[in-house]
């Protein structure tokens, strides 16, 4: 298995835990991951960080449960393993942007079983890095679909359905999403 940390940062050395930045409420004996850590994300969901890291997005995946309605309704015809949702007020930063992807040392992490998201709470050397300067590109090179939209608003529901739905900085989207997922 591969895990990654995507940075704008292209230098990083070491990657010290550090708390998150907005706490979030956690499940009784897991607010430990407020505290300081260090994020990875597994190859499969890699698709989540690959936007400027303040581009607020909705990304959707199907899994084994998920309904026949929820994939009219949501996904439509569409054969792509993801569908990413971002605004179109950030397409030009998106189209334009440049990350750093490092790849980090599998050992150091434990998994949260949640949308391949890993955790190290000592700090962690990476194994190497690639420089990604053709964000759009990337995406597509997983197969996933970029869907723009005006506002990320008329997703709200789609917590509500069979689909897994991820949203990454959400507070930076328009429409007045203080306190979404």
């Amino acid at each position: 298995m591969r895990l990654f940390h995507f940075s704008d940062d292209e230098r990083i050395a070491r990657f010290e835990p550090r708390p998150v930045r907005t706490p979030a409420v956690r499940p009784p004996g897991r607010d430990w991951l407020n505290g300081p850590l260090v994020w990875a994300i597994e190859e499969d969901w890699q698709a989540m960080y690959l936007f400027p890291r303040d581009c607020p997005r909705i990304l959707l995946r199907r899994k084994p449960t998920t309904t026949a309605a929820d994939l009219e309704r949501w996904w439509g015809s569409r054969d792509a393993p993801m569908i990413a949702h971002i605004e179109w007020g950030w397409f030009e930063r998106f189209r334009t942007g440049r990350l750093a992807r490092y790849e980090l040392p599998a050992a150091a992490f434990e998994g949260l079983g949640d949308a391949g998201m890993w955790v190290a709470r000592e700090a962690v050397e990476p194994v190497g890095v690639e420089i990604i300067d053709d964000l759009p590109a990337a995406l597509a090179a997983l197969g996933v679909e970029l869907r723009l939209m005006p506002t990320l608003a008329p997703l709200r529901g789609v917590w509500d359905t069979s689909l897994h739905a991820s949203g990454v900085r959400l507070r930076n989207a328009s429409g007045g999403w203080e306190g979404a997922p």
